[in-house]
C-alpha cells in the first residue's frame, strides 16, 4: 500500500474531537485533508471504505527501556499501534543502534533521554547487577555518570547533548523505600542543579521516583514531569500540590507497578493470552508477560498507585500513558502493555476512554512538544492506528487492529490482512 491514499467511511477520532462518519487523506506519508464524508474528495488514488472501523492517531508510549538495543522495542511496538516509543535511559552505542533501525520499514519513530542522570551505584546499578553481571553489562554501567558537582553535570549534558541529541533529559530518584530496599540516591541539591542546566539547554527534565519522598524531592527539584506514581503508601494533599506548583505531569506506569507488587498478573496473563495478540506477541515476550517482578510485594501495594493517579486527576494533572516495558522487565511486553495501561486507566481510575486516549495521543505529543505527531490534523505525520469497533465505548476494542501506519507506510504486519472495500 503506498503512502498516497484515503480512508473513509470510518470514525476519526483526532485526539481531541470524534467525527463519526468521516475520511482522511494521505499524501506522501502526510496528512493533507479530513472532515466529515460528505467533503471527501474524490481523487484518482486507492479509497478504502471502512465502515463499522474507527481511525486514531498513532500511539505514543511515553516510558519505555530499549536495552541493549532490543530491536523489539521498534518493531513489537509499531505492530501494536505505537508509533513514537520514548527511551528513558540508554548507553550511546544502542542508542545509535536504534536510531538507524527506524529507517528501516516496520519501526516506530524513536525518541531518546540518551544516557540518565545517575550516581555513583545509584539507581538502576544495584538491580541490574543483582541478577546480571556479565562483560557487557558491566562496561555499560562503567559508562554512565558519575555525578557529584555542578561540573558533572555541565559536562554530562554537554556530552549527552553532542553525542546523543536527546529529546529530554532523564533523572533517576530511587531511595529503595518502594521496594525494601536502601540505595544510595542523588541529593535534591544535585537533582536541583541537573534541572537548572539542562533547562538552560532547551531540555524537559523527568524523572524517576516510586515512593511519595522521592516523588516530592524531585518535585521539588522542578522537574516536568514523573515517569512513575509512587506506590509505597497512600497519597497525600501535599503530592497533589506538589505536581501543581509544577504544573508537572504523570506517567504512572501502573501495569509495571502491578507487576512490582505481583498484584497485576492475573490481568498480565489476560492480555498476554488473549487471542488477538497472538499473531504479533514474540514468544518470549509473552512469557515475560505472565511473570511478575516482584520486587515491591512486600512494601508497596498497587492500590496505592491508583489511588495516586485518581487525587491527581481530580486536580487537574495531566495523566499521560506510558508502558515501562523492557527487555528483562517482568510483565511488561513492547507495545502489549500500552493497551493493558489504557484498560487500567479506565477501569481502575474511572478515566473515559475518550480521555484514556487522549493520554496516549495528543496530552502526550503535547507535554514532550513533539508538535508533528499525536492529533489527526492536517500537515502533521500519516501516524495511524486502525481499529474494528468503538474505543471510545469500549476500551479493550484498541487490540481490534486491521491497520497500523507510521508516516503513510503500512506495517507489513497488517498487509496481508488489511481489509477495505477498494472504491478507487
Amino acid at each position: 500500500m503506498t503512502s498516497t491514499f484515503i480512508l473513509r467511511d470510518l470514525r476519526l477520532f483526532t485526539g481531541t474531537t470524534t467525527i463519526e462518519k468521516g475520511y482522511i487523506q494521505i499524501t506522501s506519508g502526510l496528512i493533507t485533508s479530513l472532515g466529515p464524508i460528505s467533503q471527501c474528495p474524490d481523487l484518482p488514488i486507492p479509497t478504502f471504505s471502512l465502515p463499522h472501523h474507527t481511525l486514531l492517531p498513532g500511539l505514543i508510549d511515553a516510558h519505555i527501556h530499549a536495552d541493549k538495543g532490543n530491536p523489539l522495542a521498534l518493531t513489537q511496538s509499531l505492530a501494536f499501534g505505537i508509533t513514537t516509543v520514548c527511551d528513558m535511559a540508554n548507553e550511546l552505542p544502542n542508542v545509535q543502534k536504534l536510531h538507524k533501525q527506524t529507517k528501516e520499514a516496520d519501526t516506530a519513530d524513536y525518541k531518546t533521554a540518551g544516557q540518565a542522570a545517575t550516581i555513583e551505584n545509584g539507581w538502576p546499578i544495584p538491580v541490574i547487577t543483582a541478577h546480571d553481571k556479565s562483560e557487557e553489562t558491566l562496561r555499560e554501567i562503567a559508562s554512565w555518570p558519575k555525578l557529584k558537582t555542578r561540573e558533572d553535570v555541565v559536562e554530562y549534558l554537554d556530552w549527552n547533548t553532542r553525542e546523543m541529541k536527546p529529546d529530554y533529559i532523564k533523572l533517576m530518584h530511587e531511595s529503595g523505600t518502594s521496594l525494601g530496599m536502601q540505595l544510595e540516591y542523588p541529593s535534591v541539591e544535585l537533582q536541583k542543579i541537573i534541572v537548572e542546566e539542562a533547562k538552560k539547554r532547551g531540555y524537559l527534565v523527568v524523572a524517576h521516583a516510586l515512593s511519595l519522598r522521592d516523588a516530592l524531592e524531585v518535585l521539588e527539584a522542578g522537574v516536568d514531569g514523573t515517569t512513575h506514581t509512587i506506590c509505597d503508601q497512600p497519597p497525600t494533599r501535599e503530592l497533589v500540590e506538589a505536581y501543581k506548583r509544577n504544573g508537572a505531569w504523570c506517567n504512572p506506569t501502573l501495569a509495571a507497578i502491578g507487576s512490582l507488587t505481583t498484584e497485576g498478573q492475573e490481568l498480565q496473563e489476560r492480555f498476554a493470552h488473549d487471542e488477538r495478540v497472538e499473531s504479533i506477541l514474540a514468544e518470549a515476550e509473552g512469557q515475560k508477560m505472565c511473570k511478575c517482578m516482584a520486587m515491591g510485594m512486600n512494601h508497596s501495594k498497587v492500590e496505592n498507585a491508583y489511588e495516586s493517579v485518581r487525587m491527581l486527576r481530580e486536580a487537574g494533572v495531566d495523566i499521560i500513558c506510558g508502558s515501562d516495558a523492557a527487555g528483562p522487565a517482568l510483565g511488561t511486553a513492547y507495545g502489549l502493555t500500552m493497551h493493558h495501561e489504557l484498560h487500567l486507566f479506565v477501569k481502575k481510575i474511572g478515566m473515559s476512554p475518550e480521555e484514556a486516549l487522549k493520554s496516549a495521543t495528543s496530552l502526550t505529543a503535547s507535554r514532550f512538544k513533539f508538535e508533528d505527531r499525536g492529533r489527526l490534523a492536517e500537515g502533521l505525520k500519516g501516524d495511524l492506528l486502525l481499529v474494528e469497533g468503538n474505543p471510545l465505548e469500549d476500551i479493550n476494542d484498541t487490540l481490534n487492529i486491521r491497520g497500523v501506519w507510521r508516516d503513510g507506510k503500512l506495517c507489513s504486519v497488517w498487509r496481508d490482512r488489511f481489509s477495505g472495500g477498494k472504491t478507487g
